[in-house]
């Protein structure tokens, strides 16, 4: 009878010892693979149409009430999109298009001032908010620099100049992703952009100030690399 209590004791021992490796190997192995977030591509592209919205006004100097108007426009447009980070990303927009300028106010029967062709690449800082799945909103700040080209003036006016401008950039959005490549966007962001400009009219120079400070509204589609 003791033997056999010896044995079963041995037992349990044995049972005990190899419970208690299988703990510590278990303890001290590497922990498991997290996801490597290098492995997802930090590139992103959109394709928007994209509606631009200026504010119209702006100045002649030196003739008091003058005001000046400006078209609105609808265009394509690109964007590519580094992610540093889940959360940080770098936003470049591309995308080119026109507007005229009217005389307003107390110029308004002067008409058309001219016309003008803008680029106005726009690169953003942005914040991307992971928690709501499928659901990816952003807020974002930059600068915008406005290359004018292609100016001509109208009717009287001629040698129309609207000076190349940096400006700041604000910027709110979000992306719909249907799957992990495919996405829809839609995005919007406020342009402060106040070049000076000067024209002649029939002859005579004027200068003064273009308030543009457009609100460009954007939907588009939205893949990730």
């Amino acid at each position: 009878m003791i033997g056999k209590w010896m044995g079963l004791a041995a037992g349990l021992v044995l049972v005990g010892n190899g419970a208690f490796a299988a703990d510590l190997e278990e303890r001290m192995a590497p922990p498991e693979a997290t996801i490597d977030l290098a492995a997802h591509s930090p590139w992103q592209i959109r394709v928007r149409g994209l509606g631009i919205i200026t504010n119209d006004s702006g100045a002649v100097n030196g003739i008091a009430g003058s005001d000046l108007s400006y078209s609105d426009t609808v265009i394509p447009e690109l964007d590519i999109s580094y992610f540093f980070t889940d959360n940080i990303a770098a936003e470049l927009i591309l995308g080119t298009t026109y507007a005229h300028v009217d005389a307003a106010g107390s110029i308004a029967g002067l008409g058309r001032v001219g016309k003008a062709w803008l680029l106005p690449p726009t690169l953003t800082l942005q914040y991307h908010f992971t928690d709501f799945g499928a659901f990816k909103p952003y807020v974002g700040a930059g600068v915008n620099y406005t290359f004018f080209y292609n100016q001509s003036g109208s009717g009287d006016f001629s040698k129309l100049d609207i000076e190349n401008k940096v400006g700041a950039a604000l910027q709110v959005g979000f992306d719909y992703m249907l799957d992990d490549h495919w996405g829809m966007n839609f995005d919007v962001k406020k342009i402060f952009l106040e070049p000076k400009w000067k024209v002649d009219l029939n002859g005579t120079p004027l200068t003064g100030k273009v308030k543009l400070n457009p609100w460009l509204v954007g939907a588009g589609v939205t893949y990730r690399f």
